[in-house]
């Protein structure tokens, strides 16, 4: 789900394939993303989300609140941001009832809900263990099991880190998680697609309030339900 102004296309291609190979053959040894997780129990941050083809080319652009609540739960809500190409279309979603999409994960079921469509797809949580890395953020998932995790040295003033999911299962390839002075500022993903999402957080909060009912879900009276949550 997910290049940005400042970081730029190609250069976010460039870093993640940079340091494919040099993270591959790093021991499994404490990197910056261990250290975050410790003692983690509540995020909340908004963000802003580009994403770029195989080509470097921008194709979307988006904004986006992150809530996690630990262990297990997290809300991740995105919105489009409207462009020349997608403006109409942009204006037409949001007199219908709003654009984007929710990611719920309530440490039961994960809900993902599609507001242009007006459907809701839902599965068990261990049915989808390493879909996203909000779930690594989370905890729903045990990390080292779930995640080949290695650290991919400093550029652009940032730690970085590589994070590769062991199973078929996840929507993407790989991703990288930059670091300063310990806090999270970005995260580069490539999809199954080729597809290059570089994520840039803002107004992080850690270890602040979080209400049961901002990572809950129920769906929207006339969305299309597709699978059985696990009660």
């Amino acid at each position: 789900m997910l290049t940005v102004a400042g970081f730029g296309k190609r250069p976010a291609l460039a870093l993640l394939a940079a340091w494919l190979g040099l993270a591959a053959g790093a021991a499994r040894a404490a990197t910056p993303l261990d250290a975050y997780l410790d003692n983690l129990k509540t995020l909340r941050a908004s963000f802003l989300q580009t994403l770029a083809d195989p080509h470097g080319r921008e194709i979307d652009r988006a904004s986006g609140t992150l809530i996690v609540s630990r262990p297990g739960k997290f809300s991740w809500d995105i919105h489009p941001q409207a462009t020349a190409a997608g403006a109409a279309a942009a204006a037409g979603a949001a007199g219908a009832g709003g654009a984007g999409q929710l990611m719920v994960c309530d440490g039961t079921n994960l809900w993902f809900f599609d507001r242009d469509l007006e459907q809701v797809t839902v599965k068990p949580v261990d049915a989808a263990l390493s879909a996203t890395p909000a779930m690594l953020l989370s905890g729903a998932v045990d990390v080292r099991k779930s995640f080949n995790i290695s650290s991919a040295g400093q550029r652009l003033g940032l730690d970085w880190v590589l994070v590769e999911p062991n199973g078929a299962q996840a929507d993407f390839r790989r991703a990288l998680f930059g670091f300063e002075h310990g806090d999270l500022k970005r995260m580069i993903l490539e999809d199954k697609l080729d597809q290059t999402a570089t994520i840039i957080f803002d107004k992080v909060e850690r270890n602040g309030p979080v209400t049961p009912a901002e990572v809950s879900f129920t769906p929207p009276a006339g969305a299309d339900v597709i699978g059985t949550p696990r009660k």
